[in-house]
């Protein structure tokens, strides 16, 4: 059974109701990078970080996936299919999606401060002020900051390098170090990138796009990947 390996962005889930990662004004739901999602924003106003991502864990919860997210569910009964995403939101597991590696953390998951191997599942949407660890130490959002380490980023690399095809939808390939990733496919793989925009990227032969959003473009190549079955 062929590999197929998916990089998803935030593009996915735009259909479902969740916003970009940057919109137009260079705003993140109306905050700068700096002000919730690095360390420093951390250090500086926990509570504005704490209230802005349990207002996206809110917003999550509520969220329905998309037929993006349903056709890679449909994949899976042709292909061996591993999903990773930029997404924090979870839209792939609750379409039903067997594979996925989250490479910049999970909106349900929080972890320690103390030690961020310790983490743990959310109950609620709303973390909380004194809402601790084991160790007695504020919970923070289980979500890759700018400016932190990817801890996934191994484990993606090894996984693309296994790809038989690779499909990229939803993300500009801009960002780094996710957009690397394409790198790591073998020589032969052809990389298909469904997006309405065609990514500012260096092309070769081996890249296919298909301009249009995440649901119309991947149902567009389910069909041309059934054929090449």
């Amino acid at each position: 059974m062929k590999r197929i390996v998916v990089l998803s962005g935030a593009g996915i889930s735009a259909e479902s109701g969740i916003p970009t990662f940057r919109g137009s004004d260079g705003l993140w739901e109306g905050h700068s990078i700096e002000e919730v999602a690095t360390p420093q924003a951390w250090q500086e106003d926990f509570r504005k970080v704490l209230h802005f991502y349990n207002m996206r864990r809110k917003a999550a919860e509520s969220a329905q996936p998309n037929l993006g997210h349903a056709i890679l569910v449909e994949l899976e009964a042709h292909f061996d299919v591993q999903i990773i995403t930029q997404n924090v939101d979870g839209l792939h597991e609750k379409a039903g999606s067997s594979n996925v590696l989250h490479l910049h953390g999970e909106l349900s998951k929080v972890r320690s401060t103390k030690n961020e191997s310790l983490i743990y599942e959310t109950t609620h949407w709303e973390v909380k002020e004194g809402d601790l660890c084991e160790l007695g130490s504020q919970l923070r959002p289980h979500i890759v900051w700018f400016g932190e380490a990817v801890p996934m980023l191994g484990p993606a690399i090894d996984l693309v390098a296994t790809a038989d095809v690779l499909i990229v939808v939803g993300t500009s390939l801009q960002v780094y170090p996710a957009a690397s990733l394409v790198n790591y496919a073998q020589v032969d793989v052809p990389v298909y990138v469904v997006d309405p925009n065609l990514p500012d990227f260096p092309w070769d032969g081996r890249f296919h796009a298909i301009l249009k959003g995440g649901s119309e473009g991947l149902a567009e190549l389910k069909e041309l990947l059934l054929k090449q079955l």
